[in-house]
């Protein structure tokens, strides 16, 4: 069974500061989900669904979605404030802007999803090993196995000097995940450190923590709890304009709560991504290696 790419492309890239996840990197105008998509395509995956904003669909088909639909079946749905909610629900969203998360954007896709699959973001390089890695384990499993998996990275191969980014931090017992905190703010300090502003402390860290970049595996199964994850969130949060119902919170409460596995699968590829304005040069600068290095074809895709 193919395994399926489930790509979160729906946030805002406040940030970035314009949509991010469909602007051109490549030396042929293609985007990063390009490389991404030709990454899991070259290791077996057999189907591509985003998950993006509809006021972005336009852009979004002309400057990437035709082409990856040309290349591979690949779908698309939309998150929106309102997604998943019953009208009574609905009314007590007043003064919400910001999404729901990455919870609620892989719920919105379930529908679309009927093999093992995984999960990434729409502005993070993984790289090629860690699709190769992540696509024979979700090969060999059923839909109802509850072992899922995760590509974790070394954090210091994961740090942006654009600015502080966002990683899961993994406890990691016999190559299984024991635990796993969210961290929103790591950022390098002025003397070359690692700091995370966790809970309003400073948190010191060596660079060599696991972090979850957002990279999983997981069977349709895992839907039947992120279902009860979601609707419990909403009890509590409802009202919040900020709160946001997030996957690496979610995956560890999973484990925590005996009602899955999550293995941990390691990669040594080094990240890079577009959150800031200053990371597009860099982002073209590393594609542009991998393509004179015959990493990839200088043009991707023949169509």
């Amino acid at each position: 069974m193919k395994p399926t790419l489930l790509v979160l492309a729906a946030g805002m890239g406040s940030r970035y500061g314009g949509v991010k996840q469909i602007d051109a990197v490549g030396l042929h105008g293609e985007t990063l989900l390009d490389f991404g998509v030709f990454d899991a395509k070259t290791s077996g995956y057999g189907k591509v669904v985003f998950i993006i904003r509809k006021d972005i669909e336009k852009d979004f088909r002309e400057r990437l979605f035709d082409r990856i639909a040309r290349n591979m079946d690949a779908d698309y749905v939309f998150q929106s404030l309102d997604s998943l909610m019953s009208a009574e629900e609905a009314k007590q969203m007043e003064g919400r802007k910001k999404p729901w998360g990455t919870i609620h954007a892989l719920l919105c896709a379930k529908e679309k999803v009927n093999t093992p699959f995984t999960v990434v973001n729409a502005d993070d390089y993984y790289g090629r090993s860690a699709y190769n890695t992540m696509g024979n384990y979700l090969s060999a499993l059923k839909n109802d196995d509850t072992t899922h998996s995760m590509v974790g990275y070394i954090l210091g191969n994961t740090m942006s000097k654009s600015g502080s980014v966002s990683r899961g931090i993994c406890t990691v017992k016999d190559g299984y995940l024991e635990n796993m905190v969210e961290n929103t703010k790591i950022e390098y300090t002025a003397d070359g450190g690692v700091v995370s502003h966790l809970d309003g402390n400073d948190i010191i860290l060596t660079g060599k923590e696991i972090v979850s970049m957002n990279f999983f595996g997981f069977t349709p199964k895992v839907f039947e709890y992120y279902d009860q994850y979601w609707a419990d969130f909403k009890k509590e949060n409802l009202k919040s304009e900020k709160a946001e119902c997030l996957l690496p919170n979610a995956a560890g409460k999973l484990v925590k709560l005996g009602l899955g596995s999550i293995k941990v699968l390691t990669s040594e590829e080094k990240w890079f991504g577009m959150t800031y304005p200053e990371d597009k040069k860099i982002v073209m600068d590393e594609l542009k290696k991998k393509i004179q290095s015959g990493y990839y074809p200088e043009k991707l895709w023949e169509k």
